[in-house]
């Protein structure tokens, strides 16, 4: 993490907008949070019985997740950014002393974690960089997510179908039968392919039913959210000036938006060649966009029945960060996403609603997502403890992480294996000031 003044406002300017947005109970990040809100917001729960609340479910993925993943790859993300803000939007009993913690908050990340990571980089035993092991297990494993969603949701037949024509896309992109000026990672294919074919499964699925159950149209009733969604609009500039905000942050490399695109984009960022920078971007944007449509369902449910929406909206807005060509447009875009996000929650509602099958299959993106990046993420730590240590390191490792399941798994999985991994890099270090380890020894 470089520090830069820059980067420090536009920080700071972030997390006290989410921290206003938290405060005025227009939006948070935390998913299990969001459906707990209108209790808060309607009066039935105290300010300090809310901060308590949030902070207990926040907590766990801050202390695991959100520092974990930006002392891997120098990359703020949301978790240590906009958890945080959640708590202290609803802890802080008015707008000013909100946005002036949410403020201190991005302040204090910008600074504490810039110093942090320049002093791990001078051990002796360079975990920080062996830590770059992480990125092509993610990679490689994300882009097949949507083959376990297929299996899942339509059974194994189809599930070697999509893995066939999953593993065909990758050959030919590997072996260059494609034109250059399509410049595809073999991972783009594989994502854009199976989700193709998980939509068109979908689709057909609903189709049927529909000819079984002799239905020809479906009505587009009044929303029963009218009330709650139009609470939304009063947040509007919030919401403008936060996703205008996250664009920028995104495209100035400074912020990843999830865990599926982290690890690219710190590749991305790190390599000297153009064009496999450019390409590794492209792949992130890919990842975060089928990841964003895998949890509309979710977002937007949430939102249309609290009349509570996600600080990042539908999250959008990442991949546009990305790929727009400078910060101004990218702040411009980012704007105009989340606002529209926001108008259109009805709508989305009405879709989902046609669609049930789409549905379903958002529920089996999202568990094939975390599965297959709790499968990558343990074999990308693997490989970053052996660069390290050797047999050491993997012994260490292995300790780290039997520990946390036999305890009943305080961390999860998805953070306890880059953070094993970083404790890893720790305790070796330790044990070469004892003279216990040599480095290459």
């Amino acid at each position: 993490m470089e520090f830069t003044i820059t980067k420090l406002i536009l920080i700071t300017l972030l997390t006290a907008g989410t921290a206003l947005l938290s405060h005025y109970g227009r939006a948070v990040f935390h998913d299990g949070l969001r459906p707990i809100m209108p209790e808060f917001i309607e009066g039935r729960m105290n300010r300090g019985e809310m901060s308590s609340v949030a902070f207990g479910l926040s907590v766990g993925f801050i202390a695991s997740i959100g520092i974990s993943f930006t002392l891997s790859t120098g990359l703020l993300n949301p978790w240590l950014l906009f958890l945080p803000t959640d708590i202290l939007g609803v802890f802080a009993g008015s707008a000013w002393l909100a946005g002036l913690l949410g403020a201190g908050w991005g302040i204090a990340v910008v600074v504490g974690l810039t110093g942090v990571q320049a002093a791990l980089t001078v051990f002796p035993v360079d975990f920080i960089g062996a830590l770059g092991e992480l990125s092509s297990p993610v990679l490689a494993g994300f882009a097949l997510f949507p083959v376990l969603a297929i299996i899942y949701q339509f059974g194994w037949r189809k599930g070697i179908i999509a893995g066939s024509l999953v593993l065909l896309v990758r050959t030919i992109i590997e072996q260059g039968l494609l034109p250059e000026s399509l410049n595809l990672l073999p991972e783009a294919g594989q994502l854009f392919i199976g989700t193709i074919l998980l939509v068109i499964f979908a689709l057909s699925k609903d189709r049927k039913d529909r000819i079984n159950n002799g239905e020809t149209e479906v009505e587009e009733g009044e929303s029963i959210f009218v009330e709650r969604t139009r609470r939304l609009y009063k947040g509007l500039p919030f919401f403008a000036a936060v996703g205008a905000l996250v664009a920028i942050v995104s495209n100035l490399q400074y912020f990843a938006g999830s865990e599926v695109s982290v690890f690219t984009l710190h590749d991305a960022y790190t390599t000297e060649d153009a064009a496999e920078t450019n390409a590794l971007i492209q792949q992130a944007a890919l990842s975060d966009l089928l990841r964003a449509i895998g949890f509309i369902p979710l977002i937007a449910t949430t939102a249309l029945t609290t009349g509570v929406f996600g600080v990042v909206g539908l999250t959008f807005v990442f991949p546009v960060g990305y790929l727009m060509p400078n910060p101004v447009l990218a702040g411009i875009a980012g704007a105009l996403i989340l606002s529209l996000e926001v108008l259109m929650l009805s709508r989305l509602g009405k879709v989902m609603e046609r669609f049930p099958s789409l549905r379903e299959a958002s529920d089996n993106i999202r568990t094939s997502i975390s599965t297959v990046m709790e499968i990558a993420l343990l074999v990308g730590s693997v490989l970053a403890v052996l660069e390290m240590g050797s047999v050491t390191g993997f012994t260490i490792f292995a300790l780290l992480y039997l520990f946390n399941e036999a305890t009943g798994r305080p961390v999860i999985r998805l953070a306890a294996y880059p953070l094993a991994a970083i404790g890893t890099g720790v305790i070796l270090n330790i044990l070469y000031f004892l003279q216990l380890f040599t480095p290459g020894g």
